[in-house]
């Protein structure tokens, strides 16, 4: 079998043999570079083994979830070293199939590890396109199509908040939403921060709650806030924010001389999934005027569902919203948005540098779509294009179906969930809830058989400390499921079970529970 080799050298022996080469400075300037024939047949070996590997295996659950080894053995075992001379065809094919095989299966029914999992097959062909055409969305005129998708996406998830009108912008990550939020907020409460920067300025204050995402804390040392100018809200048994405590912080950041400017209340926390009680946290920013920014990049998507949007009660009230598709409706990491209420340019008028060689004003069409300079970025990926192909494939009704179908309050054609694995967890000896799920979020305790009949006390608190780590261990290394656990707030580690995959079955919860038993079986 021929070997096809893409390498630079070869390229340049072959240009050497025609007449009339051309070289400056040892550079040939005769054709192309690339061997284009040799380039389109490696791509169609490379997507056939992302099909075979990927794709066509994405729920299979005889297949490992993880394929686990140590650093040092898997840096061997990828060859990561890169040389002078170009690998040929075949063993840069065999290093897809070994990345393939060494990455974590983020499209198996039982990887549980993180707020995203599973496949959507529009969504990945959105991004096959994205990737082949290699678009950078900031003017009308390199990318008039994704511009165009990204205002609809936007227009129709802000129908979605309440607003009659609003702006957006599409972000690498709900981190970046939320800094760009605080930035906001701050450049509305003064706008000369802008040019004139910190100097001059009185002790800036935000409030957010104690469950609250740790982005909050990185943008404020980003954004020079600093760390110690959030105060942190109490909340309550559930991971929901008291709003008595947040107007008690207000009245003492006031009476300290500070200036409150925003409030971030979560839509769907990280671990426990809470919601906060958003019409109350709005009746307390309109009293202080304080900006309202609601951190919904995980529990957004419930206002796709008309059953479920209940649980965002009162964002429409909210300044500002990050919004992560890619979660809840697996639209693919990254799918990420900041939604603004504010109509006026005000995002534009915050971030814009009206870089003359981009942002022309005498251009021969509309520039008011030229909307790259409402963000921090030069480059920027078509993020919203995978959301609006799948939201294009499966409807609003679809997508309706899957937030349903994920928080196991409505059945369509699969079997109820969530609602099964908290009803088996309550029955089974050794399991215990740390409380009801709000939201997709099952935080449980597996209590071993070494434990269950030892005197509630520090000394059994310690030793249940030390279970999940060690049933991680296992279950990592014999590659049968991921499921992430955590310590939180003075509990010592629990498990996080959460939800997402439309492959999930009945089977694989049962999976989760007896593989848990399984591993832990000598502890």
């Amino acid at each position: 079998m021929q070997v096809i080799s893409l390498t630079v050298g070869v390229c340049k022996q072959e240009m050497l043999q025609k007449k009339n080469a051309v070289l400056v400075d040892g550079v040939i300037l005769n054709g192309p570079i690339m061997d284009s024939k040799a380039g389109e047949k490696f791509v169609e070996d490379a997507c056939k083994i992302i099909m075979e590997e990927v794709v066509q295996k994405a729920d299979d659950v005889t297949e490992k979830v993880c394929e686990w080894q140590a650093p040092e053995k898997l840096k061997q075992i990828l060859d990561l070293e890169m040389r002078d001379t170009g690998e040929c065809h075949q063993k840069v094919l065999q290093l897809c199939r070994d990345v393939i095989k060494y990455s974590v299966k983020t499209n198996h029914p039982r990887f549980f590890n993180q707020l995203y999992a599973g496949i959507d097959y529009y969504s990945l062909v959105a991004r096959f396109i994205t990737e082949a055409l290699n678009p950078s969305v900031y003017t009308y005129e390199v990318s008039p199509v994704f511009l165009l998708v990204e205002e609809a996406v936007i227009k129709k998830m802000i129908e979605f908040i309440g607003w009659e009108e609003g702006d957006g912008i599409f972000n690498p990550g709900g981190s970046v939403s939320n800094m760009y939020a605080m930035n906001l907020a701050r450049y509305k409460f003064c706008p000369e921060i802008k040019e004139k920067g910190l100097s001059g300025l009185p002790r800036l204050v935000l409030f957010a709650s104690e469950e609250c995402h740790y982005s909050m804390k990185k943008a404020a040392s980003f954004l020079g806030i600093g760390t110690e100018n959030v105060y942190f809200i109490k909340t309550d048994e559930r991971g929901k924010m008291i709003p008595e405590e947040l107007e008690k912080q207000v009245q003492r950041a006031r009476k300290e001389g500070s200036a409150p400017f925003l409030v971030c209340a979560t839509a769907g926390t990280t671990v426990l999934g809470a919601f906060d009680p958003l019409d109350k946290i709005a009746d307390i920013c309109e009293k202080h005027g304080l900006w309202f920014h609601v951190d919904a990049s995980w529990g957004g998507s419930a206002l796709i569902s008309k059953k479920h949007r209940r649980l965002l009660h009162g964002i429409h009230r909210a300044d500002s919203v990050a919004w992560n598709p890619h979660k809840m409706l697996l639209a693919g990491i990254q799918c990420c948005a900041l939604l603004v209420k504010d109509n006026t340019g005000l995002l534009k008028k915050c971030y814009s540098a009206e870089a003359a060689y981009l942002f022309q004003q005498d251009k021969f069409y509309d520039v008011s779509y030229d909307t790259g300079d409402k963000s921090i970025q030069c480059s920027r990926r078509p993020d919203a294009f995978k959301f609006w192909l799948m939201w294009k494939a499966l409807g609003t009704t679809g997508l309706e179906e899957r937030v349903n179908r994920a928080l196991a309050l409505a059945r369509y054609h699969l079997t109820v969930l969530s609602v099964y694995l908290v009803e088996e967890i309550k029955k089974r000896e050794g399991f215990q809830l740390l409380l009801e799920p709000e939201y997709a979020n099952i935080c449980f305790w597996y209590i071993p058989p070494s434990l269950r009949k030892m005197e509630d006390g520090p000394e059994f608190w310690q030793k249940l400390h030390q279970v999940a780590p060690i049933i991680k261990e296992r279950m990592m290394k014999k590659g049968s499921m991921m499921l992430g656990y955590q310590p939180h707030w003075g509990k010592v580690n629990f498990f996080r079970q959460v939800v997402i995959n439309p492959q999930v079955s009945r089977e694989d919860m049962d999976f989760l529970l007896d593989e848990i038993e399984l591993l832990a079986k000598d502890l």
